[in-house]
């Protein structure tokens, strides 16, 4: 039906009969007889010059026929791709009329704010929108660099179930009750992980696919009850490996959005780093602001609020400038995040202070710390003291508070966080709690330290963060038997308990598992950076809202009483 698409047209098409499909975006009269018609199609919009007899009016589906011709002097439009050219001596045939749509299709700048509600409500209309209709095309890109990135790299794409047995994931997994065994039930995929593995027993190699992966965990704007990944397995493999495959096929997928490669190889920075200097294991790389140490200052201090085992600073250069109704809302805000309040003082000129904080240090302790801070007249410097962790979990996002660009802004910081702990707190029982999964490798230098001390063991676990988005993690997996075992233990997982919960997985790897590492980094997340949106559903195509709704199908729903008798199911009244 059609030759071209609108936005493939250009100069050196100029005297081409062509024959273009699309939607009425935009109608203009011109006098009489003609009328300007803006026709779009996912490439683009085409202005049409037609008869003005015609009724065309918005949304309407049409086939225009026409000559590509230059457009009159003094009428070229610079913020159109097809700007300098139009379509004359237009036929026209109308292939559908349409009601006049509920929002505005054409995006125009300044424009009314359409309520997300009513854009997922009538998602096939919004994703008709030129900004969705590249967010679409972003995600269509990555998704054929990686392909490729991958089956250069050796991979062979292999699908795993979606129906598996319960897995410790960590998150609540989505159940699927089985007709044939009433009373039993499957769980969704939160990943393929001990399917990948067992791949790797079974000699695959190197496996990956783009897996479709679920977790009944709360939205946000980074998460979705249902994700797309890509998901790598490797045998015979050390973590350097690893990461040079996975680097390699991220870097593709930005090259081919953007038409270049970032900065190459992605820097690596250890977890304890990570968390001293940013406050963060995902931390934003595109600004500087790094938290400052200044605990070996206030050792011997007489003022009670540092005497702890943690006081670090964070400055704000030239915030001195900030209202105090601004410090009275950021102070609020860190209460939120489980501080006690904010300490700070403003800094003036030959080294005074100005602040609630100014009166507690020692003229030393108040010199020391604007050395250490590197500090000018002009500057805001705020503080924590207390426990380590939270200090420095509350000023790493007291940094992304003040500091943090938007998504759009700032290019692409890559950044492997690397050596994490390998566990991170304890159950009530005293249990260490594994900060990745339980089937992460160890240091090998660290494994004797196991029982004795196991919080001083590290992981052969890595993360790869985006401009401050966790877009994936991975680690080198336990590939014997009695070493899973000590791992289970520490847990409180018995040989038997062991045996019965993961017995499918375990058992293969008496018959020669071999060594092997991996790693999953969610496309959602890198399409919305690669994309500048700040939020995945707007490169989802039908995402689910915050609360977990569908406005357009309606779902979640209700199921049919013979439907849920048939599944040997009832459902509970629900809660007063």
């Amino acid at each position: 039906m059609r030759s071209h698409y609108c936005g493939e047209l250009g100069v050196s098409d100029v005297g081409a009969v062509v024959n273009l499909c699309g939607w009425v975006s935009r109608r203009r009269e011109h006098g009489e007889h003609l009328a300007f018609i803006d026709l779009r199609d996912r490439s683009g919009v085409m202005q049409c010059v037609v008869d003005g007899a015609h009724d065309l009016r918005s949304e309407y589906v049409v086939r225009i026929t026409g000559t590509v011709r230059v457009r009159p002097a003094g009428t070229v439009n610079p913020e159109m791709a097809t700007g300098e050219v139009e379509v004359g001596d237009c036929m026209v045939e109308i292939l559908n009329v349409a009601e006049p749509p509920v929002f505005a299709i054409a995006e125009r700048e300044g424009g009314p704010t359409v309520d997300e509600n009513q854009r997922l409500r009538h998602r096939y209309l919004d994703l008709r929108r030129e900004r969705m209709q590249r967010n679409l095309a972003v995600r269509a890109k990555i998704n054929s660099a990686i392909r490729t990135s991958m089956e250069t790299q050796g991979f062979t794409e292999i699908e795993t179930p979606l129906l598996m047995p319960s897995t410790p994931e960590g998150a609540r997994e989505f159940v699927v009750p089985s007709r044939l065994a009433p009373g039993s039930f499957y769980a969704l995929p939160q990943s393929p992980q001990l399917f990948k593995q067992l791949l790797m027993v079974a000699g695959a190699d190197r496996y990956y696919q783009i897996a479709r992966c679920l977790r009944d965990e709360d939205l946000r704007a980074d998460r979705q009850f249902e994700f797309s990944q890509l998901d790598a397995e490797m045998s015979f493999v050390t973590q350097d490996d690893v990461l040079e495959c996975i680097s390699e096929a991220v870097l593709a997928a930005a090259e081919a959005v953007n038409g270049s490669r970032p900065v190459t190889p992605i820097p690596r920075m250890k977890w304890t780093q990570a968390m001293e200097e940013y406050g963060s294991d995902k931390p934003d790389t595109r600004f500087d602001m790094k938290l400052v140490e200044l605990t070996s200052i206030f050792e011997g201090t007489q003022a009670k609020v540092f005497q702890v085992e943690s006081v670090k600073g964070l400055r704000l250069a030239g915030g001195a400038e900030l209202t105090r109704n601004r410090i009275d809302q950021l102070t609020d805000l860190v209460k939120q995040w489980g501080a006690k309040g904010l300490a700070w003082f403003k800094v003036k000129e030959g080294g005074e202070v100005e602040g609630p904080l100014g009166k507690f240090l020692s003229d030393d302790e108040r010199a020391a710390v604007l050395a250490a801070m590197a500090a000018q007249p002009g500057d805001l410097l705020f503080f924590q003291a207390g426990l380590r962790d939270p200090v420095r979990t509350i000023l790493g996002a007291l940094r992304n508070e003040l500091g943090r660009p938007p998504v759009s802004e700032g290019g692409l910081n890559f950044l492997w966080s690397v050596d994490f702990p390998m566990f991170h707190g304890a159950t009530d029982e005293g249990r260490p709690i594994p900060a990745h999964h339980a089937f992460t490798h160890p240091h090998v230098e660290d494994v004797d330290q196991l029982e004795s001390d196991p919080f001083a063991v590290r992981a052969q676990a890595y993360d790869l963060t985006l401009n401050g988005w966790e877009l994936g993690s991975g680690s080198i997996r336990i590939h014997k038997p009695e070493l899973q075992q000590r791992i289970f233990s520490l847990l409180g997982i018995t040989p038997e308990e062991a045996q019965k919960r993961f017995g499918f997985f375990l058992n293969p790897f008496r018959y020669g598992a071999p060594p092997h590492g991996g790693f999953a980094f969610g496309i959602d997340r890198l399409a919305a950076v690669l994309a500048g949106e700040d939020n995945i559903r707007e490169v989802i195509a039908f995402p689910k809202t915050q609360s977990g709704s569908d406005p357009m199908t309606g779902s979640p729903t209700p199921i049919p009483d013979k439907h849920l008798l048939e599944l040997g199911l009832r459902t509970l009244p629900p809660k007063a």
